[in-house]
């Protein structure tokens, strides 16, 4: 897993905290605790599974000895019916961990095949599919995580990653040129520099600054085109804002090298997984 184990174990004894609390008041004076059962994980939908590591680690936290057959990995699609795993343990362990395990699973194959469906409907262009920081908090990791799964890119994790300036930035610091200027003056060599441009006069006096990434907000098709004829691969182009299921495909097609989507990952549908108990 491409995860964090601290960070995941964190997440994941938090979520157990604020479900359980101090006792689950069916589970604990209804079931034996020598009692064991079996479950699984059924698909109830087709799409891409992300986050079934994460997912299985909650049981493994209630109950290290807990056992787990996998029939499924991250990155597989789904088809409805699919079983994914069947984890076999002590039954207060299946039932306590269930909420939790699903909430991370259900979260996760949601964003990855969001990610998956933009990405098959850029097919053939040169754009990728790439996400935002607009990430439900605590959960950027999983979130980034299952874009990757699902054939998309990272954009920055955070704001250390890259000096991005936006709208409000290049306003707040006295516009584009004046703004670049400053910051390639305490800037580290290895941080890249993406600006966001609101028009193509805008573009011309980023590309006059020699900024590594222009991101084109909330721009026209055909302004897009000229965007791209005009920086002739003197930077790279992103394309945000507004991009919808029906739009991506022309925006990809303008030529530019991103897509940048907040809707997979602040937007999607949990994925329909179930888990049920062997009888």
């Amino acid at each position: 897993m491409m995860l964090n184990k601290i960070y995941v174990d964190r997440l994941i004894e938090n979520a157990l905290l604020e479900d359980i609390n101090y006792v689950d008041a069916a589970t604990d004076y209804l079931i034996p605790e020598t009692q064991e059962n079996s479950a699984r994980f059924i698909a109830k939908a087709d799409g891409v599974l992300a986050g079934l590591d994460a997912a299985l680690r909650v049981f493994e936290i209630l109950q290290p000895d807990f056992k787990a057959e996998v029939y499924k990995k991250d990155g597989d699609f789904l088809k409805k019916g699919d079983v994914i795993a069947e984890i076999s343990g002590k039954t207060l362990t299946l039932l306590k961990g269930e909420r939790t395990a699903l909430n991370i699973l259900q979260h996760m194959s949601g964003v990855a095949t969001a990610t998956n469906k933009a990405v098959k409907l850029i097919e053939g262009t040169k754009a990728s599919i790439a996400d935002t920081r607009k990430t439900l908090p605590g959960l950027r990791p999983l979130e980034k995580y299952a874009v990757v799964v699902g054939g998309g890119k990272n954009h920055r994790y955070n704001l250390s990653d890259c000096a991005m300036l936006k709208d409000n930035h290049v306003d707040a610091g006295g516009g584009i040129t004046s703004a670049v200027k400053k910051l390639r003056e305490k800037l580290g060599h290895t941080v890249k520099i993406e600006l966001e441009v609101r028009n193509l006069d805008e573009l011309r006096e980023a590309l006059s600054v020699d900024v590594d990434i222009i991101m084109l907000d909330n721009m026209s098709c055909d302004e897009m085109k000229k965007a791209v004829e005009i920086t002739n691969g003197k930077a790279k182009l992103e394309a945000s804002g507004g991009i919808t299921d029906e739009t991506i495909r022309a925006v990809a097609e303008t030529g530019v090298d991103i897509i940048s989507m907040g809707a997979i990952t602040h937007s999607v549908t949990a994925f329909d997984i179930s888990l049920k108990i062997v009888k």
